[in-house]
């Protein structure tokens, strides 16, 4: 059982968030302050790391999380039974950590392409899938509509929805939507739904403590009816962390509702 060094450095590391300006253009619109810094486009919200945060994002996360997000995202990766041809979109893609350990399973007909906003975010994806023919980065926001002039088998969002407002979520999900062939797999890794007093106290103080508001809606969500007013029916789930965490595979159908 985790100790209470989980909760201390959860709270002191990720409580604040630092920024830092792009330095490149950033595909969809972004307003910049008078410092010249790009504005939070969710000051409510945390997902939009920048920073030092953000250029050790993936050491930092094992270590408050005491190796066990390591084992985790290998055994939700391997439970999404990625075959080696498919083409995968990866919203959201941050430090390309995933990519890279999705890309294992995929032949030289696969592809992946990571899409994230984040100027920092983008150098840690390309730094770390260097070398990988068949994994390529798009800087671009997911929340606004977008056409990647390609569609996919499999669209990946993974700790990205619950950092958004509920109607941005449908955005979002509308962008999936139309970036899959019928028949293509939406896999959302997120919080499952859960009543935050039936955690334990080690995973219930960390989610307050660092957790946004969107989180706290999110968590209150039905997803799985939620893509199913979207056109995806959910096909299958699994659920990581005492119930915390649930990774579901939403199948999207012919034509949108």
């Amino acid at each position: 059982m985790p100790d209470m060094r989980f909760t201390r450095r959860l709270s002191a590391i990720f409580s604040t968030w630092n920024s830092q300006p792009p330095d490149f253009p950033l595909q969809g619109s972004s307003k910049v302050s008078d410092t010249g810094q790009p504005d939070l486009l969710y000051p409510d919200s945390k997902i939009e790391i920048r920073g030092f945060l953000a250029r050790h994002y993936d050491f930092l996360l094992d270590v408050v999380t005491l190796g066990w997000y390591r084992t985790f995202i290998k055994e939700a990766i391997a439970w999404m039974d990625i075959q080696p041809g498919d083409r995968i979109v990866d919203l959201g893609a941050g430090t390309g950590r995933n990519a890279c350990l999705m890309a294992r399973y995929l032949s030289g007909e696969g592809k992946i392409l990571g899409v994230d906003i984040g100027e920092d975010m983008a150098l840690q994806f390309r730094k770390r899938c260097r070398g990988m023919a068949n994994v390529a980065f798009r800087r671009q926001r997911i929340d606004v509509p977008f056409n990647p002039g390609e569609t996919f088998d499999r669209a990946v969002l993974s700790f990205v929805l619950h950092g958004f407002p509920h109607p941005v979520r449908e955005t979002i999900v509308e962008n999936c939507f139309n970036m899959l062939d019928p028949g293509g797999w939406l896999i959302l890794l997120d919080y499952n739904e859960f009543a935050l007093g039936d955690l334990p106290w080690y995973l219930r103080v960390p989610f307050r403590v660092t957790e946004c508001p969107y989180a706290f809606d999110f968590i209150q969500r039905d997803m799985a009816g939620f893509l199913k007013g979207r056109g995806f029916e959910v096909e299958r789930s699994r659920l990581f962390l005492k119930g915390m965490i649930r990774c579901l595979v939403a199948v999207k159908g012919g034509r949108h509702p």
